[in-house]
């Protein structure tokens, strides 16, 4: 990427579009899906027997919002093939509707009975015009079967209670999510049975064939590039969408014949990965057992395959604060737009050691790609993510990466718009690299 102003707008711009096409994590997935068929890759459902050749590009899916693909490169060693993995991860905080969604009252309102998923910033989501998105199951004759679900309009609002009713607001503001953040539905127009009826509506069915849903609140304020500049990106769901974006272009973008190279795009992170398409799932060593099959492997091959294998995990990174510089530490303080970050922790939180640091930076170097390193405060505890959690099932040498983000896990994030064509290239870097692990004592890298 040459330092051109509108070459690094583009590739922001390319993010904004992605993350309008992914209300939910099932639209996530299935605009992957979209790309990677208009790049020639072929679909093999996990039920389905799988065929591949030297060359050959490949995508599976589990559960409709964790997608994994992956390139098999026409030169692979006959003895010591390995695989380059970049994964992220689809869903983002936000709130998710129950299986009974509607609560009747106080006076005529009508309010959606919701709960937390994963570490919301709550007051984020207050007076913010709401929509609906995610998956519904509807009975198709003696078929059950999924549609995606999305409105593309704004259906309800979790107002703030005045500043006269609560004078310390703006003090001690500590929302009850059982009291104070049920979404307004309707102010007496709509009845028990709104709900269904308006996703039955938007989706051309009858109410009664609706038999489950996973829909959650949707804030569509639009993403944008803004700043006098053209400075910042801003967006919901930044964390980790960005991340997914930017693996993604990179994935595509690559064609290393050395390896198989891997994208994975994991559900669930945000709730803790344990589920079947989570990171903690069988879904990974699954289909790179099956993999290493297809290709004409014995099972000790993919024992030496992961040995010198490398996982990069994608998950966004906190940039400095501009008012509260004192939350980072002082010599690990990422800032927007001055590249991709390396993130480490001693309690292992995250997946990076010095061998998966010196191999990834010494990439970054080679290509000249600015990155960044993060840790936290050491009287702070800190987050983690889904490389060490993948890992414990499918191990190998593994780095925790980022983009600089602020606000992580408010319903509106703000990055370095130039961020995403710098993570791009350093995840092509990676992608494009021949990497060839000597245990834990070397590597040399082509």
């Amino acid at each position: 990427m040459t330092d051109d102003t509108a070459a690094y707008r583009d590739a922001a711009e390319g993010l904004v579009r992605f993350i309008e096409s992914c209300p939910s994590m099932f639209h996530t997935a299935a605009t992957i899906r979209a790309r990677l068929d208009a790049a020639g890759f072929t679909y093999l459902p996990e039920g389905a027997p799988w065929f591949m050749e030297p060359g050959g590009s490949y995508y599976t899916i589990r559960n409709g919002s964790s997608i994994i693909a992956w390139h098999v490169g026409l030169d692979l060693p006959q003895d010591g093939f390995h695989f380059q993995i970049a994964a992220s991860h689809a869903d983002s905080p936000t709130f998710k509707l129950k299986a009974v969604s509607e609560l009747d009252g106080p006076a005529n309102y009508l309010r959606l009975d919701i709960e937390p998923y994963g570490g919301t910033i709550d007051y984020t989501w207050f007076d913010r015009p709401l929509s609906l998105a995610g998956r519904v199951l509807v009975r198709d004759g003696a078929r059950v079967v999924s549609r995606l679900f999305s409105l593309d309009r704004d259906v309800a609002l979790i107002p703030s209670l005045a500043i006269h009713l609560d004078r310390s607001v703006n003090s001690s503001f500590s929302p009850n999510r059982a009291v104070d953040l049920y979404p307004l539905f309707s102010a007496g127009e709509l009845t028990s049975g709104a709900v269904d009826a308006l996703v039955a509506e938007e989706l051309g069915i009858t109410p009664d064939r609706i038999l489950a849903r996973d829909l959650f609140l949707v804030n569509r304020q639009a993403p944008r590039v803004w700043g006098a500049v053209d400075e910042f990106v801003s967006a919901p769901k930044l964390d980790d969408l960005m991340c997914a974006y930017t693996a993604l272009e990179a994935f595509l973008a690559s064609k290393n014949e050395r390896d198989v190279s891997v994208y994975v795009c994991f559900d669930n992170e945000e709730v803790g990965s344990h589920t079947k398409q989570g990171a903690a799932s069988t879904l990974l060593r699954d289909t790179l057992e099956r993999v290493n099959a297809r290709i004409g492997r014995t099972p000790e091959s993919l024992v030496r395959a992961l040995a010198g294998s490398m996982l990069v995990s994608c998950d966004n990174a906190h940039a400095v604060h501009p008012n509260h510089p004192e939350k980072a530490d002082e010599a690990n303080d990422p800032r927007l737009n001055r590249g991709i970050v390396i993130k480490e922790a001693a309690n292992q939180h995250y997946c990076t050691d010095a061998f998966s640091r010196a191999v990834f930076s010494a990439i970054m170097d080679d290509a000249g790609i600015p990155y960044q390193t993060f840790a936290n405060r050491s009287d702070m505890a800190g987050g983690s993510t889904l490389g060490n959690i993948s890992n414990a099932h499918v191990s190998m040498h593994a780095i925790d990466v980022g983009c600089p983000q602020l606000a992580m896990h408010s319903s509106y994030e703000t990055a370095g718009a130039r961020d995403v064509a710098h993570v791009i290239d350093a995840l092509t870097a990676f992608y494009d690299a021949d990497i060839r692990i000597e245990g834990a004592d070397a590597a040399t890298i082509a």
